[in-house]
């Protein structure tokens, strides 16, 4: 099920509807808003029939709290929306409330300050500078305004707490610690530990009551380098040129969220504050809280300290209004990954009747599994990929579509087969039920979306940022099955016209790239040893006890069998949705083609229905189906309403049975792998990670590389693959089932899955030996403005005896915003937007533990970046406060998780690959417990300092020091065809 913005900002109403094509008679349930008051005197508003639960407040001040239950377990997603985005940036100051968003994390004159007096004296100097530096023109003037900046700032740092702010919410176990900004808002992220909710509303109330710019020159070079970020992802590219295209006066399109380059070198910290000043008060402001919470308790807390902020006036700038688009316009933009097409057309906002429209409208089109992008264009392999969806904003929405063309298809021809899709649309040449499936498929996504509490909090956010009643958002799927077929096809013929845009992405050498020299920072003083006096006494706050809880895995997975067949079940006590696997121990390095086979089948129908028509009977159903082959382990598998399962199986079955080969299909689905090969070289996200990182740790012989050329592809007969396919089922299997009712799925299968006899052995599995790392720099010329270097170090055999200490390095060490790496390499010396480091747990008994660090970064910055990370994995520096923190947050995390669900039975799945029968999750709390930093230095010392390593690195030739990498190793440029093992294109003669 594609979920896309459309999809997280309709709520779920009503009762569960299931299959039936006609319900457009169906009674709708009782949606309206009432008042209500608490035992404290607080007002609150509710929605009857909202399954989210929502208590909406709003205090005096004008804050709105978004509170609602889930106890799944005993953590509170947190959210703090703030009405500000890049819509409101100034036009000579664009990627303000961007940057605003990373200052939020530098604390206040009480929080990350030693003596904020002085420190206050050092910033205003700074933020003079810094006017100076934006108002001179003279490039030397320049230089010379910001060498003062940066030996001012280096004083200014001997004041500040480097990322002291981090340090506290790491030591509550708050996961996913972050920030975003987007065109309408800036939203504050954090996952805690129920119990810490008190620290969290004292650090978070005393977070936004001023803006301190601390530490901001090192800070805006990070920025920077998301700014180069961007300048290397094809898809932002190709999103700028559609906006621009589509929104030519209003600043959706002329604005981007990262800003320009010219505004990111010439900030003003005058900017910053006046926008703070306006922008977050508590009228402009909403703070979420979904999970293990207690409704009366908690808006008291939050009532006594966010309450306690001013109310101001807040008057959002008019923006322009577009005209009418009455012409199609074309742009193209180049970059070096696949070629892609992208059409937008412009609507109205969120709240509008045309929002409503063109979500039943995305869903006929793309719903991933009967729409009719999916059945016309990708089930019948006529492009490459192609799919659509919506997103709209407060004063403008799109629906937005895009297709890659398969081989010898060019984009033009690929787009015209989208557009063509839309075209039915306007003629109603689609089914009349699909309007009732897709609403009932977005029902079954909500009921699946709001057992997760993160994804309740995220709507209200999107109902808060876009000034959403709650109520409206509620009511939309009744609203959506008002609408008639033929209303829809009115629609879509008044809609739809020439009156779109089109941007085509070529393959090819970027020439618009800016790349800017490296600026000389003199490093910030860090300050690891020291601590506010807020922090001390924040430290002392003393928080509720919460145990850990453990998994019995024997008692919670029951066991059952079907004729001669284990079948594993949980009982799904949540709703009334069925989960059901068959599962082979056996994949690609037990049978080649069996993948190949597999992937095949999606393509396939049987001898009484069509692929198209079999897609078709399982969306009626609310049943998903699906065959996946990995590299030890297949599955079949159906996932959606219990109470069809018995009919999806029996669909399944039948596919599984009775599939038909077709030459044809066949031709078109090896055509679709050599693309995806083709894609896949030009892809530098696939060739650091998947090509560059496989070659680091298996060399020439790996299961990636030992694939079939296009040619042998060619060679095979369809009928023998779809023979291997029905074969699979003859081979030893086991079930897994999780919903209601084990005697229902029992009965299903039981009707419908028959087993052989004796089912067959596995073939032997093929093994892949990791080669020994040290020595080697695999390089690989890229036309990007960034560079990536990973390196990595083949370790010991896996030992559960190393997980505690390892889990407690990386929390110290390598991963997280006050992690020792992070801070040395971006907050000290602004080295690097990215850099991590980790001691990674193989997956499996009897294979190598890795160590790797991570670098991304501007090309002429990577020498001093690599010696800073070599520093760091040589000598690990010692900050005991900090390996308290991390301590305390490793144990908070353990302390907070629970295994639910389905996740029960895979949890159990990975750790008996490891050879472990038991939550080993005990052990590793316990052992963190009772280490210290000696233990930690210990575990250094014997696992990551002085290892060998492999060194892979991406980048754009003419920007990377060769000679200057040959002192890691030797340096061998790697062909990109050779580190997938796939062909090389043959040579056209002139």
């Amino acid at each position: 099920m594609k979920r896309f913005n459309q999809i997280l900002s309709i709520a779920l109403a009503g009762t569960l509807l299931f299959s039936s094509c006609k319900q457009n008679n169906q009674t709708t349930t009782e949606v309206k808003t009432e008042q209500h008051t608490d035992a404290n005197g607080f007002k609150y508003e509710t929605v009857t029939n909202d399954p989210t639960g929502l208590r909406l407040y709003t205090l005096e001040n004008g804050l709105k709290v978004y509170l609602a239950q889930n106890f799944e377990e005993p953590k509170i997603q947190t959210f703090i929306p703030v009405r500000a985005g890049s819509v409101y940036d100034p036009a000579d100051n664009t990627g303000l409330a961007h940057y605003l968003e990373h200052m939020v994390f530098k604390g206040t004159d009480e929080i990350g300050a030693i003596d904020f007096e002085k420190e206050k004296v050092e910033l205003k100097k700074i933020s003079d500078l810094y006017e100076k530096h934006k108002a001179e023109k003279d490039p030397e003037k320049k230089l010379e305004i910001y060498k003062e900046i940066d030996k001012v700032s280096h004083e200014a740092s001997k004041m500040a707490i480097a990322n002291e702010y981090d340090k506290m919410t790491s030591s509550l176990g708050a996961q996913g610690t972050n920030a975003w900004t987007w065109h309408e808002e800036t939203v504050y992220v954090n996952k805690i530990p129920a119990n810490e909710l008190d620290k969290w509303i004292k650090l978070e109330s005393e977070r936004f009551t001023q803006l301190v710019l601390r530490l901001f020159h090192t800070e805006l070079e990070a920025v920077y380098e998301e700014f180069n970020r961007a300048q290397d992802n094809d898809y932002r590219k190709s999103n700028y040129a559609l906006m621009k295209a589509l929104f030519p006066k209003h600043p959706y399109g002329q604005q981007t969220t990262i800003g320009t380059s010219e505004h990111l070198k010439n900030p003003s910290m005058e900017a910053i504050h006046a926008y703070f000043d306006k922008y977050y008060v508590p009228n402009n402001m909403a703070v979420i809280l979904v999970g293990d919470l207690e409704f009366d308790s908690t808006i008291k807390k939050i009532n006594d300290t966010f309450g306690k902020m001013a109310y101001k006036e807040v008057t959002h700038p008019t923006r322009p209004i577009e005209a009418p688009m009455e012409k199609s316009i074309t742009k193209e933009v180049v970059g070096p990954e696949a070629a892609n097409a992208s059409i937008a057309f412009r609507s109205k906002g969120i709240g509008s009747k045309e929002e409503k429209y063109l979500t039943l409208i995305d869903m006929i089109l793309n719903n991933s599994d009967a729409g009719l992008i999916d059945l016309n264009l990708n089930q019948k392999q006529k492009v490459q990929r192609a799919g659509s969806y919506t997103t709209f904003l407060n004063d403008y929405g799109m629906h937005r579509l895009y297709v890659t063309p398969k081989n010898g298809q060019s984009l033009e021809e690929a787009t015209q087969l989208v557009l063509d899709q839309i075209e039915k649309v306007k003629k109603g040449e689609f089914d009349e039920w699909l309007i009732d499936a897709v609403i009932n498929d977005l029902k079954l996504s909500q009921i699946r979306q709001y057992q997760n509490a993160s994804s309740v909090a995220s709507e209200y956010v999107n109902a808060f940022v876009h000034f959403q009643n709650w109520e409206d958002r509620v009511k939309l799927l009744d609203e959506l099955r008002k609408i008639s077929k033929e209303e829809l096809v009115t629609f879509a013929n008044d809609f739809y016209k020439n009156n779109y845009v089109v941007v085509n992405k070529k393959q090819g050498k970027s020439d618009d790239l800016v790349k800017v020299p490296k600026p000389k920072i003199t490093p910030n003083e860090l300050n690891r040893d020291k601590s506010s006096k807020y922090m001390a006494a924040f430290n002392e706050m003393k928080s509720p006890d919460l145990k850990p809880k453990f998994v019995d895995y024997k008692s919670a997975i029951k066991k059952t069998d079907v004729n001669g067949v284990e079948v594993s079940y949980i009982e799904n006590t949540k709703n009334d949705l069925a989960e059901l696997y068959i599962i082979f121990d056996m994949g690609k390095d037990n049978n080649q083609k069996l993948p190949i086979a597999v992937g095949y089948l999606e393509y396939l129908g049987t001898d009484k229905l069509a692929p198209e028509a079999l897609k078709k009977e399982f969306y009626k159903l609310g049943v998903k189906y699906g065959v996946s082959a990995g590299k030890d382990r297949s599955y079949v598998y159906l996932s959606g309403l219990r109470e069809n399962l018995d009919k999806g199986l029996a669909l399944l079955e039948d596919l599984w049975a009775n599939a038909k080969a077709n030459q044809e299909t066949y031709n078109k689905y090896v055509d679709k792998i050599a693309k995806n090969r083709t894609d896949t070289k030009a892809s530098k996200g696939q060739i650091m990670w998947n090509g560059l990182m496989n070659y680091g740790m298996y060399g020439e012989n790996s299961s990636l590389r030992d694939i079939y050329t296009i040619e042998e592809l060619k060679g095979f007969n369809p009928d023998e693959l779809v023979s291997l396919v029905k074969d699979l089922k003859n081979f030893k299997h086991r079930i897994f089932y999780y919903g209601k009712d084990i005697d229902q799925a029992k009965t299903a299968l039981n009707n419908n899955h028959k087993v052989a006899d004796n089912l067959k052995d596995y073939p032997a599995k093929k093994e892949y030996a990791n080669v020994d790392t040290g020595n080697n720099v695999y390089f690989v010329n890229y036309d990007m403005v960034q560079a990536q270097m990973l390196f990595l170090a083949k370790g010991e055999e896996f030992d559960p005896k190393k997980m505690a200490a390892s889990t407690l390095f990386n929390s110290y060490f390598g991963s997280g915003l006050s992690s020792i790496v992070f801070q040395e390499i971006r907050e000290s010396k602004s080295l690097a937007y990215s850099a991590f480091s980790s001691y990674s747990n193989a997956a499996e008994k009897g294979k190598p533990n890795y160590v790797y660090a991570f670098i991304g970064t501007q090309a002429n910055k990577i020498p001093d970046a690599v010696k800073a990370m070599m520093d760091l994995m040589t000598d690990m520096p010692e900050a005991e406060e900090q390996f308290n923190a991390a301590k305390e947050a490793a144990l908070k995390k353990l302390a907070a998780q629970r295994i639910n669900d389905t996740g029960i039975f895979w949890a159990y799945e990975r750790l008996k690959k490891r050879g472990i029968d038991h939550d080993n999750r005990e052990e590793i709390y316990n052992a963190i417990k009772n280490m210290n930093m000696a233990d930690l230095k210990n575990f250094f010392n014997e696992n990551i300092k002085g290892e060998d390593y492999n060194i892979m690195v991406i980048a754009n030739k003419k920007d990377i020091d060769l000679k200057a990498l040959s002192k890691l190793g030797k340096v061998q440029e790697m062909d990109v065809d050779h580190l997938f093992n796939y062909e090389k294109p043959k040579k056209v003669k002139p």
